[in-house]
């Protein structure tokens, strides 16, 4: 983790999970490459304690399945303590941490959580991709990358490419 802080929170959001039923939506700062969450956000998502978030990583860093210093960062965060404005460090994790605790959160949603990781990850080795539709026919919000381009391009080579042809 490093000791330095970021001046302000992440910028961008994007939605990282949302519950087939819709109740549950979490709206995630966008940064680096990576989405950035607290881990009272981590504990909504799942919904679950933030204590038992805690403890799932710490044990995640114990483990040595994670590393600290690639998957935490401290922003200065304001609030408001006793009417007046104060920025206070808070730490942030990254999808990675995001994931791994999801994996080990023993809830309701934790579960659900899994089902539809594991259907993602299910789908991407039968079809060999898996696409965010709504992400792809909606543009982001200023800030959070675009890979729209990317995609075109992308299906552009792999129909180019000669061992597709008959």
């Amino acid at each position: 983790m490093s000791d330095e802080l970021e001046p302000r929170s992440p910028g961008g959001e994007i939605v990282l999970y949302q519950t087939a039923d819709g109740k549950t939506r979490v709206e995630c700062r966008f940064e680096e490459g990576t989405v950035w969450l607290t881990q009272a956000l981590i504990a909504q998502l799942f919904q679950t304690s933030v204590p038992n978030i805690n403890l799932h990583i710490k044990k995640i860093i114990a483990e040595g399945e994670l590393p600290a210093e690639a998957t935490i960062k401290d922003y200065l965060i304001v609030r408001s303590e006793g009417g007046r404005q104060v920025e206070r460090p808070v730490k942030h994790y990254n999808l990675e941490m995001i994931l791994a605790v999801g994996y080990r959160v023993r809830s309701p949603r934790g579960t659900q959580f899994r089902r539809w990781a594991t259907a993602r990850l299910e789908e991407y080795l039968r079809k060999g991709f898996v696409l965010d539709d709504e992400r792809l026919k909606n543009p982001p919000r200023p800030g959070v990358p675009d890979y729209f381009d990317e995609l075109l391009e992308r299906i552009r080579d792999i129909r180019a490419s000669e061992r597709r042809m008959k």
